[in-house]
C-alpha cells in the first residue's frame, strides 16, 4: 500500500481526488493516521454539508467519528487508480529483485524509471515526477 508520506506528497503537488465507493483512506491526524479506511456505502459515505464534501461514518461504533472533511482525510491510492492517473505516460511495469519498476515517456524529458518494493509507491513515485 502506498505510504502516507507519499500519500502527502501527492495532495501537495495538487493530485486531486474525487471519493468514491472502494477508495482508501486515513484521517491524517496524529492519533488517527495510519488507520485505514474505505468508503463504502454501508460504513463510510460521501455527504455534502453546506456545499463541503464530507466522509461520513455510519453506524461505527468503534470510532468516536460522525464525519470527517476531505482536508482531513488523506487518500492512499490504490494501483488501478494510480495507472489511470499515469494515463498513456505509463509504458511499463515489471519486478526487478526486489523492486517493481515503473516506466514511463515523459513528453519534456523522454525515458524516466521509478522503483519501489511497493508496487504502489512505485506508481505514485513516476506520478509525482509529472505534478
Amino acid at each position: 500500500m502506498i505510504t502516507v508520506e507519499l500519500a502527502r506528497q501527492l495532495v501537495e503537488a495538487g493530485v486531486l481526488w474525487e471519493p468514491a465507493p472502494g477508495d482508501r483512506f486515513t484521517i491524517d491526524q496524529p492519533n488517527v493516521v495510519g488507520e485505514v479506511f474505505w468508503i463504502s456505502h454501508l460504513t463510510i459515505d460521501v455527504h455534502t454539508f453546506h456545499g463541503q464534501p464530507l466522509l461520513g461514518f455510519n453506524g461505527t461504533t468503534e470510532w468516536a467519528l460522525d464525519s470527517v472533511t476531505l482536508d482531513t482525510a488523506l487518500w492512499l491510492p490504490r494501483e488501478d487508480q494510480l495507472r489511470e492517473l499515469l494515463g498513456d505516460r505509463l509504458t511499463a511495469l515489471r519486478r526487478e529483485d526486489d523492486a517493481w519498476v515503473v516506466d514511463v515517456v515523459d513528453p519534456e524529458t523522454g525515458h524516466a524509471t521509478f522503483r519501489d518494493a511497493d508496487v504502489e509507491c512505485a506508481y505514485g513515485l513516476a506520478l509525482l515526477s509529472f505534478t
